[in-house]
C-alpha cells in the first residue's frame, strides 16, 4: 500500500455503508475475504480504503463512495494528523478560490512537480489574505508531499459544492469527531451575540476557539482573533478568509498575558471566554492597565476578560460576552461590577434557557456593554432579560427564534432610549442605584418577578376542560383486548430482515447526520422521534454535505439508547432534516406499508435480538430488525391497527403534558395568591 494511502477505521467503514458499528464487526467475523486492518491498534484497526471500498462494492453494500466521503477519510488518515491534512486543504482551497487560473496550472503538472511549486504560491495568497504575521505558517515542501493526493481530491469536491462549503464540511466532521477536544459556541447564541453588538467594520474575538463568533459577524471589514492552541488558530484563520471578504488577522498566543493586538481599538468584541480559569495571570498581570474598573481577584478570570473587551473597544463600541452565572453574583467580584454599572460600561445582562452553550447543563449569561465616551451621560438604568421560559429539555430543543426575538425586542428600544416598557418575567430595565447593594446581584432571576401563576385561575380552567377532552378521547381511543381468553395463539409468521428488504429495492436506508442545506432548516432529533413532537433542531447553513430530507411515509428509528420506537413521518413533518442518531426507512408503498413497517420495528423482542451492547450504550443495527412476509393487504389490516395504536399514544403524551401544567399551575397560583383556595 503507498504510504500516502487513505485509511478507514470501523465507524468510517459504517458511515460509508449507511450501517451501525455492530454490522461491520459482524462482517469481519463472517467474510474470511474481508480487508485487513493495515493500521491502528488491535482495539480500534484501520483499513485500506480502497480495499473496503473494493469489498463492500462486490458484496452490493455499497455502489460509489461519495466524493465527501473520501476526502475525509483522505483527511482521518493523513499521516501527518488531521488537523495538518485540514490546514494543507485550506490553504489549498484558498488558492482555489483566490487564484483557479494559478491552481489549474499546478495540477496540470506532476505530483512531485506539484509539491515543488506549491510553497511558493500558498506563501503569496496566504500573505495577500492573512498578512505577514498570521496563524498559518507557508506549509513546507516536505510537509506538502503527502498532502498532494488530498490537495487534488478537495479540489474536485470544491468545484462541486464551492471553496468555503468544502472547507466547512471537513472541518466539520474533524469537530464532530473530536468532540471532548474543543468548546464551541452554537449557531443560534453567536449569531444573537453578533445582532446585539450590531453594525461594525472591525470586530475582535481575543478567544476565538473555531472562529464560530466572527464567522456569525455581517459585514465587517477587518476581523481580528487571537486564539492559545496554534492549530485551532490556524483552521480558525483560513475559515474566515474561506468565508469572508473582509481582512483576516488571527494570531497565536495568550491573550490575557500576551496579547496580540494592544494598540487595537475595534468597533465590537465578541467574546466566549474559558470559564473558571483560575491560572490566567493573575499574579503577573497585577499593574495591567487594562484594569480600569478594578483588579480581578484570582477566581474572576471572567471579569478580567470583560475589562479586556473594553480596553479593545472605541469610545461607543459594544462588547458581548457569554458569562457563566455566577459572574453575575459572585462577592468576589462585586467591586468591579458596581464600577462597570456606575460608569455605565455594562448595559445588558441576558439569562439564556439552560443548554444554549457548553456547558449545557447551565443556563449562561450575555453580557452587553459599552465602552464609555469621555463628557457624555452615564445611563441610568441596565436592562435585565431572562428568557427562561424557552427552556426546554436539551440544546437541540432550544427555540432559538423566539429566543433571539425575545432578547432583541428589549434591547433594541433600551438601546435607543436608555429604557424600556417592563414585561413581566421577562425583561425589565431596573435603576442602577437599585443594584448598588453589597451584593451587586446581577443575575436577572433575582429581579425579575414571575407572571401571575399560568395567565391565573382563567388559563388554569382553560387548562382544564383541555384536559378533560384529552382523558376522553383517551378513552375512546383504548385498543380493545388482543384476544379472547382461550383463543388458541397465532401461528409464527416467516420472517425477512431489514437488509434483506433493503437489498431487494423494498426499501432505503439512511442515516443521519451533522449536514447543512444552502439555507438554514429544520432538524426532526433523536428527541423529537422519543417524544413525538415536531421537529425543534435547527441546522446550520452551507457546511458542504447534504441533508437527509425526511418525507411523508418515511419511517424514523433512533439506533441508540435500546429503546423501541419508531416514528412514521406525517406531512407536517415532511421536508425536516434527518438529525444525528437516526436512521430512516423509506419503503416502496407499492410493497411495504409504513405503519406496517413502523409496528413490526418496535417490538422488544425485535429491538433486543438487533442490538449491540458497549460498556455505556446500546446501539441498535437496524439492518438486523425483523419483520413478517405479508401480503400488501394483510401488511394495511396490521397497519391500521398501529396507527390506532400510535394516536393512543398520542393522545397520552398530551394528557400527561396538560396534566403536568395544571397541577404546577395550581401550586403556583395557590402560593402567590392569584388561585383561591
Amino acid at each position: 500500500m503507498p504510504d500516502n494511502a487513505a485509511e478507514v477505521t470501523a465507524a468510517g467503514i459504517a458511515r460509508l455503508a449507511g450501517v451501525g458499528r455492530a454490522a461491520v464487526s459482524n462482517w469481519r467475523r463472517r467474510h474470511a475475504d474481508f480487508p485487513k486492518p493495515v493500521g491502528g491498534t488491535e482495539t480500534s484497526p484501520s483499513f485500506a480504503l480502497a480495499d473496503v471500498e473494493r469489498w463492500l462494492r462486490a458484496q452490493g453494500k455499497l455502489a460509489e463512495v461519495p466524493l465527501r466521503e473520501r476526502v475525509w477519510q483522505q483527511v482521518a488518515g493523513h499521516p501527518a494528523g488531521a488537523v495538518t491534512a485540514l490546514v494543507h486543504a485550506g490553504c489549498a482551497l484558498l488558492l482555489v478560490r483566490d487564484r483557479s487560473s494559478g491552481w489549474l496550472e499546478l495540477t496540470a503538472v506532476s505530483d512531485e512537480r506539484m509539491t515543488a511549486l506549491l510553497p511558493t504560491a500558498l506563501e503569496e495568497v496566504l500573505t495577500l489574505r492573512l498578512g505577514v504575521e498570521r496563524a498559518v505558517p507557508t506549509p513546507h515542501r516536505a510537509d506538502l508531499a503527502p498532502s498532494v493526493p488530498l490537495l487534488r481530491a478537495v479540489t474536485d469536491l470544491a468545484a462541486e459544492t464551492g471553496a468555503r462549503q468544502a472547507f466547512e464540511f471537513l472541518l466539520g466532521r474533524h469537530l464532530d469527531a473530536n468532540p471532548r477536544q474543543y468548546t464551541l459556541t452554537p449557531p443560534g447564541p453567536a449569531a444573537l451575540m453578533a445582532e446585539l453588538a450590531g453594525p461594525a467594520g472591525t470586530v475582535l474575538d481575543p478567544a476565538c476557539g473555531t472562529g464560530a463568533l466572527l464567522r456569525a459577524v455581517a459585514g465587517a471589514t477587518a476581523l481580528y482573533a487571537q486564539e492559545t492552541d496554534p492549530d485551532l488558530a490556524a483552521l480558525t484563520a483560513l475559515r474566515l478568509a474561506l468565508h469572508s471578504g473582509a481582512e483576516v488577522s488571527a494570531r497565536t498566543g495568550d491573550t490575557l498575558r500576551a496579547d496580540a493586538f494592544p494598540r487595537l481599538t475595534a468597533d465590537a468584541v465578541l467574546c466566549h471566554p474559558p470559564f473558571n480559569e483560575r491560572n490566567w495571570g493573575h499574579d503577573e498581570l497585577a499593574y495591567d492597565p487594562r484594569w480600569e474598573y478594578g483588579f480581578p481577584a484570582r477566581t474572576e478570570s471572567e471579569l478580567a476578560w470583560v475589562q479586556h473587551a473594553l480596553a479593545r473597544l472605541r469610545p461607543g463600541g459594544t462588547a458581548v460576552l457569554l458569562m457563566p452565572p455566577a459572574a453575575a453574583s459572585r462577592r468576589s467580584g462585586r467591586r468591579i461590577r458596581a464600577d462597570l454599572l456606575r460608569r455605565g460600561a455594562l448595559r445588558a445582562v441576558v439569562a439564556l434557557p439552560a443548554g444554549a452553550a457548553p456547558p449545557y447543563g447551565i443556563p449562561l449569561h450575555l453580557w452587553v456593554l459599552r465602552k464609555p465616551v469621555a463628557g457624555a451621560s452615564v445611563s441610568p438604568e441596565l436592562l435585565l432579560v431572562d428568557t427562561a421560559e424557552h427552556t426546554d429539555t436539551g440544546r437541540d430543543k432550544l427555540d432559538w427564534q423566539a429566543v433571539h426575538t425575545a432578547v432583541l425586542d428589549a434591547w433594541a428600544p433600551f438601546d435607543r432610549h436608555g429604557t424600556v416598557a417592563e414585561r413581566p418575567g421577562a425583561h425589565r430595565s431596573v435603576p442602577v442605584i437599585a443594584l448598588l447593594d453589597d451584593d451587586v446581584d446581577l443575575a436577572p432571576a433575582r429581579h425579575l418577578p414571575p407572571p401571575a401563576a399560568a395567565g391565573g385561575a382563567e388559563e388554569l380552567a382553560g387548562v382544564h376542560d383541555r384536559l378533560t377532552t384529552v382523558l376522553r378521547r383517551t378513552a375512546e381511543l383504548t385498543p380493545p383486548p388482543a384476544r379472547t381468553p382461550g383463543e388458541p395463539e397465532p401461528a409464527r409468521l416467516p420472517g425477512v430482515t431489514v437488509g434483506e428488504l433493503a437489498r431487494t429495492g423494498a426499501l432505503e436506508l439512511r442515516a443521519g447526520g451533522t449536514g447543512a442545506a444552502p439555507t438554514p432548516h429544520r432538524v426532526l432529533t433523536e428527541q423529537d422521534v422519543l417524544a413525538g413532537q415536531a421537529p425543534s433542531g435547527t441546522l446550520p447553513e452551507g457546511t458542504g454535505e447534504e441533508p437527509v430530507l425526511v418525507r411523508a411515509g418515511d419511517v424514523v428509528v433512533p439506533v441508540l439508547g435500546g429503546g423501541s420506537v419508531a416514528r412514521v413521518v406525517d406531512e407536517a413533518t415532511a421536508g425536516a432534516a434527518l438529525g444525528r442518531n437516526l436512521q430512516l426507512l423509506r419503503p416502496d408503498p407499492a410493497a411495504l406499508d409504513p405503519w406496517f413497517l413502523a409496528g413490526f420495528l418496535r417490538g422488544t423482542a425485535n429491538n433486543r435480538q438487533a442490538s449491540s451492547y458497549a460498556s455505556t450504550a446500546t446501539r441498535l443495527d437496524v439492518r438486523r430488525l425483523q419483520l413478517p412476509r405479508l401480503p400488501l393487504a394483510d401488511q394495511q389490516r396490521y397497519g391500521e391497527r398501529f396507527r390506532a395504536l400510535a394516536e393512543f399514544e398520542g393522545a397520552l403524551r398530551l394528557a400527561g403534558r396538560l396534566g403536568e401544567r395544571l397541577v404546577q399551575g395550581m401550586y403556583d397560583g395557590l402560593t402567590d395568591g392569584t388561585v383561591e383556595p
